[in-house]
């Protein structure tokens, strides 16, 4: 008798864990995607601020362009872009690469640090 109730204490033992182990793979996935969520929906706020950071760019540019009375035609040629190039850059659409970058900053007689901090 002992026999039958220890196979069957262990049969139960046995669905207990098989049962949490399922509730954990099912619950586990639910639990990763509200943290997702709510990682995403608190980087609202920071892709606000990219997004500000962008055209905050293109008005550094276009601030020095004026200031060193260039056309966006004679900064186009000068670092070998095309005029509408330029012109993405100073309206935020576009933002030039790297090289486009240093190329601009030594253009304007500024080191690239201050086209990128304002």
């Amino acid at each position: 008798m002992r026999s039958g109730l220890m196979q069957y204490s262990n049969t139960i033992l046995l669905l207990i864990v098989i049962l949490l182990i399922v509730i954990l793979i099912v619950i586990y996935p639910f639990y990763l995607i509200i943290k997702a969520l709510r990682k995403y929906t608190k980087s609202e706020p920071v892709h606000k601020q990219k997004a500000a950071n962008a055209k905050n760019l293109g008005e550094v540019l276009k601030q020095h362009r004026v200031a060193c009375k260039m056309t966006q035609k004679f900064v186009a040629e000068t670092i070998g872009v095309s005029r509408q190039a330029v012109s993405k850059w100073e309206s935020g659409k576009s933002d030039p690469s790297t090289t486009n970058l240093l190329a601009l900053a030594k253009l304007f007689g500024v080191e690239a640090e201050e086209l990128l901090k304002d």
